[in-house]
């Protein structure tokens, strides 16, 4: 398996969000999850990206179960990105090393190609605080192409195009598609259309984890 968790349960002080979830998911398998504002989707991925430690279960990604190692196999796009106060290029590199053409051939996966073409500086183009200079389209896009620059065998979605408009949102799942192609994908949203063509579609709701189906008055 891919991803396994065994009666995972998390909550902030006395609140319980996530109540006693299972789920296994095979390597390759994209997997949907859907449920509105608290239901606790943002907290499930963060478990699942290593940046939150689960008392209560077992979490195991790509083979590993320890924080530290499953941050190394997860790369991670999220609604809002996070980007530096500095170029293009160290947005996507994290300051690593990187031959130019491996990073062109990551900016042209992520559609970013054109737009860089035009710039002055290209790829050195500053971004400005927290990517202040740049669009709201333009940053996920970098996003992207620094987790296709990580390489990760998981990806981890968490609502990346809710707060683009409609032309913007298409052209970034067309992005997304070689993000996740041949890896394993959890991508949580409240948008149903955001997950054509996905292997299975969960929901989560009252802090636990049911397949659509079984789940009525969405």
């Amino acid at each position: 398996m891919s991803i396994l968790l065994q009666e995972i349960s998390f909550g902030y002080g006395e609140k319980r969000i996530l109540d006693r979830i299972t789920l296994q998911v095979r390597e390759k398998e994209h997997i949907g999850i859907l449920g509105g504002s608290g239901n606790g989707k943002s907290t499930l991925l963060k478990i699942l990206a290593g940046l939150y430690e689960v008392k209560e279960g077992r979490c195991t990604v790509a083979g590993e179960n320890r924080p530290e190692q499953i941050r190394k196999q997860v790369a991670m796009v999220m609604q809002t990105p996070c980007l530096l106060p500095m170029s293009i290029r160290d947005n996507i590199t994290c300051g690593h090393p990187m031959p130019e053409e491996k990073l062109w051939n990551v900016v042209c996966a992520a559609q970013l190609e054109e737009w860089v073409s035009r710039l002055p500086e290209g790829v050195d183009s500053f971004v400005g605080e927290r990517g202040g200079s740049i669009s709201g389209g333009q940053a996920q896009r970098i996003a992207i192409a620094r987790a296709i620059a990580k390489d990760a065998p998981v990806i981890l979605l968490d609502e990346p195009t809710s707060a683009l408009d409609d032309k913007t949102s298409v052209a970034l799942l067309r992005a997304m598609e070689r993000l996740t192609e041949g890896k394993t994908v959890i991508h949580v949203t409240h948008r149903e259309e955001s997950l054509q063509n996905y292997d299975r579609i969960l929901v989560l709701k009252g802090g636990k984890l049911f397949d659509k189906e079984s789940v009525q008055n969405l």
